[in-house]
């Protein structure tokens, strides 16, 4: 019998969130979806018994009140093309950054799975009134990572919840065939179409873009040792690890962006071979001890050793964050790149990053006020 990833997210505790979020928040609905144990975050004017009990509410799709670049609207069409992206509170500019790049460079019909904590949720969906963005918002509960990450306070900060979101694809799109996961720091310049359309071969979950096969391969991150081999991620004097039979001087690939075949993907239970080594992490500590904030990638590694895809190189252009990129690429090979990852220390939205004004282009300002970026500029006047 094949194990239900998420069966520790009971139906009682799933109800008795939705009923904390529409307490503290009146104006918003909590929909419960039963069949893949996901909460969504919709607007919906309920009544009080709705709110009270999501299992009656209305399952609406998020409303998108629009009075932001009207005169930009082009006719989307083919199938929906569905894209996974985080967005935690500090960073809510990054990830509505990342999504207006990709909805006003291409004509497909895109529609955003933002992925957020429930304080966000006003904040976020605030923002997402100033755009056309088809969209829906799925609220994370970090209750589902309990025993899977380390308690070390020294790792706390890497531990954020939302960076494993990419881990349980199927639970936030159970109907999906087909997805594309991104981190937030990203910046896309080609059709997002593109890349959807990468082929996977037979048998493979997911497609990523390897850290030896690129340009981004130029890029060793300070102070964590080499990273573009699986020994820059895992602890090879380690039975567990030993047991595997994996080569230490194996090319790795960056998570931050993949493509994923969410039918393989169920029924290879990748979710669950992901939280076994989250839990066998948290208790053996099996990672590499060089390892920066790359938290997630280590159990990737393992789950899809040698059974994975490609992605074209030029969809996945990174270390856009680290220190020197800007020496490490030249102006026409980042204006070329159809996907930009600053993976590393400096974000766009910070002082220091190099190619920001590539990231301003698609900066849609906050109306609340609460996130804008630094610039050097902005601190002289």
């Amino acid at each position: 019998m094949r194990r239900t990833p998420h069966k520790h997210i009971r139906g009682a505790q799933m109800r008795l969130i939705c009923a904390e979020i529409a307490k503290e928040s009146p104006d918003i609905v909590a929909k419960q979806n039963l069949n893949s144990q996901e909460l969504l975050i919709e607007g919906h004017d309920c009544t009080q018994s709705e709110c009270e009990n999501p299992d009656t509410a209305p399952g609406m799709v998020l409303p998108f009140e629009t009075d932001f670049l009207s005169d930009h609207k082009v006719i989307r069409s083919g199938d929906e093309i569905p894209v996974l992206i985080t967005a935690p509170e500090e960073r809510l500019g990054a990830a509505v950054t990342a999504m207006n790049s990709i909805h006003r460079n291409s004509k497909a019909n895109v529609v955003f799975n933002i992925v957020t904590l429930n304080e966000s949720v006003v904040h976020l969906r605030t923002w997402l009134s100033k755009t056309d963005m088809k969209h829906k918002i799925i609220v994370f509960d970090p209750k589902i990572l309990a025993g899977k990450i380390s308690k070390d306070p020294q790792k706390a900060d890497t531990a954020k919840p939302l960076t494993f979101a990419r881990f349980f694809l199927p639970v936030f799109l159970p109907d999906a065939e087909k997805a594309i996961y991104l981190d937030d720091d990203v910046i896309i310049q080609g059709d997002i179409r593109e890349l959807f359309d990468t082929s996977l071969k037979l048998g493979h979950a997911a497609a990523f873009s390897e850290d030896c096969d690129s340009a981004s391969s130029k890029g060793i991150v300070k102070g964590a040792g080499n990273q573009n081999s699986y020994i820059g991620f895992l602890d090879f004097k380690k039975e567990a690890i030993k047991k595997l039979g994996m080569r230490a001087n194996t090319c790795s690939f960056n998570p931050g962006v993949f493509v994923a075949n969410l039918t393989e993907w169920k029924q290879q239970n990748i979710t669950s071979q992901l939280e076994l080594w989250m839990e066998r992490n948290a208790k053996e500590d099996l990672y590499s001890k060089t390892l920066a904030d790359s938290i997630t990638t280590p159990p990737m590694l393992i789950v899809f050793y040698k059974h994975h895809s490609n992605i074209d190189p030029m969809w996945h252009v990174r270390h856009l964050g680290a220190t020197g990129a800007g020496n490490r690429y030249s102006p026409q090979f980042v204006k070329a790149a159809k996907l930009l990852h600053w993976n590393g220390h400096y974000k766009p939205w910070g002082r220091a990053a190099s190619f920001s004004e590539i990231w301003d282009k698609w900066y849609i300002p906050d109306p609340t006020g609460k996130f804008h970026p630094i610039r050097r500029h902005t601190e002289e006047k």
